[in-house]
């Protein structure tokens, strides 16, 4: 590492949720996904980026084939908090009609950006959406999302690791962190 450079450590406050307990909860998802979701075709639907590593970890949990597509959208840019717009920037390469989908996302916190998505998806008709969601930040909600899979239901915290970033960055902490307030409240150049 570089002089004066900081690693990524440096900026984080504290552990929130640790790789193990992280790896003791998709267990407990992948066990309770496999006995609601087996017996049929599952397409798995990602939302890029934050999503991928807990996707990619989940699905090979699962006991079954399923096929695996991505969304991306935006609604953060490079800040902190939610913009509240919602636009998709990557859509699915599969027809969903008639599909059991299974939808994985990183966060949900305000729900707009869930909310959106399931309105987008449901009006391309499958025969069942699902949403599974590694963290739940319930005190940030403005509109009600269901979630039938929860990994972890947490308080009002900036968090990164483990697939969630700020400003591109983290995503690659194996632990879901707390980052350091000065972090993400600094004005940016």
């Amino acid at each position: 590492m570089g002089k004066g450079k900081l690693s990524l450590w440096q900026e984080i406050d504290r552990v929130l949720i640790s790789r193990e307990e992280i790896a003791a909860r998709l267990e407990d998802l992948a066990g309770a996904i496999a006995s609601e979701l087996a017996g049929g075709e599952l397409l798995v639907i990602g939302v890029l980026k934050g999503a991928v590593i807990f996707l990619a970890d989940l699905v090979r949990k699962l006991p079954f084939p399923v096929e695996i597509d991505f969304l991306a959208v935006s609604s953060y840019g490079k800040s902190s908090v939610s913009s509240g717009v919602v636009r998709i920037t990557k859509d699915l390469d599969y027809d969903i009609t008639g599909k059991r989908i299974l939808l994985v996302e990183d966060i949900v916190d305000t729900g707009l950006t869930l909310n959106y998505l399931l309105g987008h998806l449901k009006s391309r008709q499958p025969q069942l959406l699902k949403v599974c969601v590694l963290l739940d930040k319930p005190e940030r909600r403005k509109v009600p999302v269901q979630v039938d899979y929860v990994g972890f239901t947490i308080p009002d915290e900036f968090v990164v690791g483990y697939g969630l970033d700020y400003a591109g960055r983290y995503r690659n902490l194996p632990d879901i962190c707390v980052l350091k307030r000065e972090v993400y409240q600094a004005p940016r150049a």
